[in-house]
């Protein structure tokens, strides 16, 4: 009965988790970012670091990602090749203004969660095509990186100071992702302990899964009902 009731809780957050959390800028922050003229690297490196403590998105990727990574040098490595991948695009993306749809990008972001929950179900070992995650975790980080970009891009950033406010913002998010990653981290350390990690893993990957699927349906229905935009 009780595995019953905590799957069935995994399950409606993993459904309302777009909604509760979703990440977007907007308000006064929003606000603040349009009307900055000049480097003013502090409040962005704030922004950074919000927009990642409360970006599910990424945090379930990541989540996925460490999910059976027992050693610290493999939760650095990937977590590090993950930073380079979305650290490039971020930049580059709002420098050289890359006209992309953010509901596509979102999508494929959902999508890469859903990549990491059936790879850690052992989906890819099943078929005979194990791929090398080391390249698929940076190759992600770099589309986790644009879906960044197009959140700031949507704002009209102004050129004035803009490459000192990004990097400020970038800094911002890696310190956003740090904290957010020692939670999990300590989270998962004391789970692993417990019998229920062993009886609940595969529960919880399915559920991961389940969570891309909606992350992604919801950012396509997103693109369409908005034009394609």
């Amino acid at each position: 009965m009780r595995q019953r009731h905590f799957l069935f809780a995994l399950l409606a957050f993993s459904l309302v988790a777009p909604a509760a959390f979703a990440h977007a800028i907007g308000g006064r922050d929003a606000e603040f970012v349009r009307n900055t003229i000049g480097a003013d690297p502090f409040p962005f490196l704030y922004l950074g670091a919000k927009h990642m403590v409360t970006g599910y998105d990424h945090l379930l990727f990541l989540l996925g990602v460490i999910f059976f990574l027992y050693r610290m040098k493999d939760v650095l490595l990937y977590v590090t090749l993950f930073s380079l991948g979305h650290s490039t695009t971020l930049i580059l993306g709002v420098l050289f203004d890359l006209g992309v749809s953010s509901h596509l990008v979102d999508m494929v972001i959902g999508l890469s969660v859903c990549w990491k929950a059936f790879d850690n179900l052992g989906g890819f070992a099943k078929l005979g095509r194990q791929p090398d995650n080391r390249i698929i975790v940076g190759g992600f980080g770099l589309i986790h990186g644009l879906g960044l970009a197009t959140k700031l891009q949507a704002l009209g950033l102004n050129k004035q100071g803009l490459l000192e406010n990004l990097v400020a913002f970038n800094i911002g998010v890696e310190i956003g992702q740090v904290i957010a990653l020692s939670l999990i981290l300590v989270v998962m350390t004391l789970w692993r302990t417990t019998k229920s990690f062993g009886r609940f893993a595969v529960a919880a990957n399915a559920l991961l899964f389940l969570a891309g699927v909606v992350l992604a349906g919801e950012q396509l229905a997103g693109y369409f009902f908005s034009g394609g935009a």
